[in-house]
C-alpha cells in the first residue's frame, strides 16, 4: 500500500513539473500555452498611448461607436494586430500600439477622419461619405429558404440619390467597390437600378458582419474631427527593464516563500510548496489561454494572488497544528484542518473576487489587467490549495510519513 500511495505521489510530482515545462516552453494545439506568447501591454513591450477627444459638444453613444470602428479598421489595415481601441467617458477615446516608436506617425496615421467613396468599375468616384446620410444593419426572412438574413441599408443625401441613380443604370449588374480611405470595405454587384435613395447591401452577412459594415460606412461621414489630446511613447528598452525587475522581484519573492513555507511548517510546507509550483505553472498557462495582455500592474495582481494562495495554505496548516495539540490523531486532524478552515478561506477569496469584478467593471486599462490577473489568480490558488495541497499532504500521510512534529505538533 505505501508502495502504490509512493507512485501516486511521484506521479504528482512529475505532473508538476511537466506543467511547469509546457507553461514554460508553450505545447499546445489550438492555443500557445507557452510563457514566451503571453502577450505584453503597452507598458512591458513598449510603443504609443494616445488620448483622443470628439470635436463635438454631446457626440452620441451611436457615433462615439462608429468612431472607434474607424479606428480599429485603420489599426488593423496598417498591420498593428496587438493594437487596442477604446472608449473612455462619453467622448473620449484611448488608442494603444505597442512596438511603435514615433507618437507623432501614429497620430497622423489613425486619427484623421476617414475618406468613404464609391467607385464605379471605371475607377471614377460615384458618392463620397458626405452623400451618405446613414448606413444601418437591417434583419429580413428570405422568401425561398425561410432564414432570417442580415443586410446593409444606405440612406443617401438629395445629391448622392442623383448619382447614384444614374450610376446604378451605367453598370448594372457590374461591382460597385466601397472604400475607405484606400480599403475596400465591400464590393457589392448591381442589382437593380436604384432611384430612391435607399439601397442595400447584401452578400450572406451575419448580424455582426453587417453591423460592422454599416458602422464603418457611417465612419466615412463621421460628423466630427478628433482631436489628439495626449500622445506618449514608452521605449521598448524600458518596457523590458520594467519586465525584467518585476519578474526577478517575483521569482526572488518566490525563493523567499518556498523557503519560508518549508522551514516553518514542514511536510505541510513542502505539500504548499508543490502546489505552489504547480500553481504557477496553470497560472502561466491560463494567461496565455485567455489572452490575457499582462502589464505591470497585472503582474501586481499575480504576486497578490500568490499571497493569497500562501495565507490559505497557513490558515490550513493552522487549524491541523490545534487539532494536535488537542490530542487527535494525524489522519483525522488532516481532515479536520481543511474542514475547518474552509469557510475562512472562501470568505477571503471570494470577496477579493467580488473586489475585481468591480475594478474590471468600472476600470480602464492597466486597472482591468490587475482585476484579470487577480481574478484568474485567485481561482487558480483556491484550487492548488484546497484540492492539490490537501491530496499531496494525504499522501504524505499514506506512504508512512507520520510523525506529528512534522506536521506542527509539540
Amino acid at each position: 500500500m505505501k508502495v502504490k500511495n509512493g507512485l501516486i505521489l511521484a506521479l504528482i510530482i512529475v505532473l508538476i513539473a511537466v506543467t511547469g515545462t509546457i507553461a514554460y516552453m508553450g505545447i499546445g494545439q489550438n492555443h500557445v500555452l507557452g510563457v514566451e506568447h503571453i502577450r505584453q501591454g503597452l507598458d512591458l513591450a513598449g510603443g504609443v498611448s494616445i488620448l483622443y477627444e470628439a470635436d463635438a459638444k454631446n457626440p452620441t453613444q451611436a457615433e462615439m461607436d462608429t468612431a472607434v470602428a474607424l479606428i480599429r479598421q485603420r489599426l488593423d489595415a496598417k498591420n498593428y494586430t496587438e493594437a487596442e481601441a477604446k472608449q473612455e467617458g462619453s467622448k473620449r477615446i484611448r488608442v494603444e500600439i505597442p512596438g511603435v516608436d514615433d507618437p507623432n506617425k501614429a497620430v497622423e496615421e489613425i486619427g484623421q477622419t476617414a475618406q468613404l467613396t464609391f467607385v464605379d468599375p471605371e475607377g471614377n468616384v460615384i458618392l463620397t461619405g458626405a452623400q451618405v446620410k446613414n448606413a444601418t444593419r437591417q434583419l429580413r426572412q428570405s422568401q425561398t429558404t425561410g432564414v432570417t438574413e442580415a443586410y446593409v441599408q444606405l440612406e443617401l443625401t438629395s445629391d448622392g440619390k442623383v448619382a447614384f441613380a444614374e450610376a446604378t443604370e451605367k453598370f448594372l449588374e457590374q461591382p460597385i467597390a466601397i472604400l475607405l480611405d484606400e480599403t475596400i470595405i465591400s464590393a457589392p454587384t448591381v442589382q437593380n437600378v436604384i432611384t430612391d435613395g435607399i439601397a442595400t447591401i447584401t452578400g450572406g452577412f451575419d448580424a455582426a458582419g453587417a453591423e460592422e459594415l454599416a458602422s464603418l460606412i457611417r465612419a466615412g461621414a463621421l460628423p466630427f474631427n478628433l482631436i489628439p489630446l495626449q500622445a506618449n511613447g514608452v521605449g521598448a528598452q524600458l518596457g523590458a527593464d520594467a519586465l525584467e525587475t518585476s519578474l526577478l522581484a517575483g521569482f526572488i519573492g518566490l525563493a523567499i516563500v518556498l523557503l519560508f513555507m518549508l522551514g516553518v511548517y514542514k511536510m505541510p510546507g513542502l505539500a504548499a510548496n508543490l502546489a505552489l509550483l504547480f500553481y504557477v505553472g496553470l497560472l502561466l498557462m491560463a494567461l496565455s489561454l485567455f489572452e490575457v495582455t499582462l502589464t505591470l500592474p497585472g503582474i501586481a495582481g499575480i504576486i497578490l494572488s500568490v499571497g493569497m494562495a500562501v495565507d490559505a495554505n497557513i490558515i490550513i496548516f493552522s487549524r491541523i497544528k490545534e487539532e494536535l495539540q488537542a490530542g487527535k490523531t494525524l489522519r483525522s486532524s488532516v481532515d479536520a484542518g481543511f474542514q475547518k478552515a474552509l469557510s475562512a478561506i472562501l470568505d477571503g477569496n471570494i470577496t477579493t473576487l467580488l473586489a475585481a469584478a468591480i475594478l474590471w467593471y468600472l476600470g480602464t486599462g492597466p486597472i482591468k489587467g490587475f482585476a484579470q490577473t487577480l481574478a484568474i489568480g485567485i481561482v487558480i490558488s483556491m484550487f492548488t490549495a484546497l484540492v492539490v495541497t490537501q491530496f499531496i499532504l494525504k499522501q504524505f500521510v499514506k506512504i508512512g510519513i507520520k510523525n506529528p512534529k512534522l506536521y506542527g505538533a509539540k
